[in-house]
């Protein structure tokens, strides 16, 4: 068997896979590949997926499946699989991070000194305590976030539609009142045909003003010319984003330009922790493929 690593994994993951087969880094044997492993780089549409044509198995290692064809992969019969436990950690402290480093001003405060400037008085912080966070999905990484929150002193409520309850947590029936409601945001969606710039002009003008929005799911959840309106005039005073339509997002995408954003280059699942997670989840996937086969 030959595993095919594309993205970037754990270092010492190819010796771990070593006892299933050839473990290899070289995309030119994608042809002879029966094992590929990928991340958010690789995209694994209908055209990749048709050079591999040796393919059994394509493991995302991370949350979500939306950068891979699945409906190709079905009709090829390629297994796919992801390891979407391993990212929760990961994931939620970068959501958190972000929680802190916006009523807190940090990026302002640490800017201010780099230029020599003395700003105190201007710095006005704000407390998570007593606050309501608001979780768009109700998953893996929504609840490690949720833990967090709790812990901070914040009362915490959810909308799912495909949780009916989550226990310590209040569940809202629909977004526009989880927007209405919340001092924070923190969304945690995969991308879908039905959540696709689920957070739209409507919603964000449902809103309490002032809201801010953390975003560690995905990019194309948010209408980001509705965003850039909303953060301009103030109806939303932070938008805070690891998560992009495309890595690196194109010059011209509206967010990169709008006032009052807080940027990240999809470093959520990029810890060494959880890189050796996945690792872990990668080796019991390919395990039972190849116990099934026997």
């Amino acid at each position: 068997m030959l595993i095919l690593i594309c993205d970037a994994f754990d270092p010492g993951l190819p010796a771990k896979l070593a006892r299933f087969g050839e473990v290899t880094d070289d995309m030119s044997r994608l042809g002879q590949a029966h094992v590929a492993l990928i991340r958010s780089k690789t995209k694994a549409t209908r055209e990749w997926l048709a050079q591999a044509t040796n393919l059994k198995l394509i493991i995302r290692g991370g949350v979500g499946t939306d950068n891979i064809d699945k409906i190709a992969a079905k009709e090829r019969g390629i297994r796919v699989a992801n390891t979407p436990k391993a990212s929760a950690i990961a994931v939620a402290e970068l959501a958190f991070a972000m929680m802190l480093a916006v009523p807190n001003q940090l990026v302002r405060a640490h800017n201010s000194m780099v230029k020599g400037e003395w700003i105190k008085k201007e710095l006005k912080r704000t407390e998570l305590y007593g606050k309501t966070l608001g979780s768009v999905g109700i998953g893996n990484i929504a609840r490690e976030v949720a833990i967090r929150a709790a812990a901070f002193g914040m009362d915490v409520h959810f909308y799912d539609p495909y949780v009916d309850r989550c226990e310590g947590y209040h569940k809202c029936t629909n977004l526009a009142d989880l927007f209405a409601k919340c001092d924070y945001i923190s969304m945690h969606l995969p991308l879908t045909p039905e959540t696709e710039n689920l957070v739209n002009a409507g919603i964000l003008a449902a809103a309490k003003p002032g809201i801010v929005i953390i975003n560690t799911g995905r990019g194309k959840t948010v209408d980001a010319a509705a965003m850039v309106a909303a953060l301009t005039s103030g109806q939303v005073a932070c938008y805070a984003t690891d998560v992009w339509p495309s890595d690196p997002p194109l010059p011209d995408y509206p967010i990169l330009k709008a006032p009052n954003v807080l940027m990240a280059p999809h470093l959520g699942a990029s810890t060494k922790e959880n890189l050796l997670r996945i690792g872990v989840e990668v080796e019991q996937i390919i395990t039972a493929f190849v116990q099934e086969g026997k």
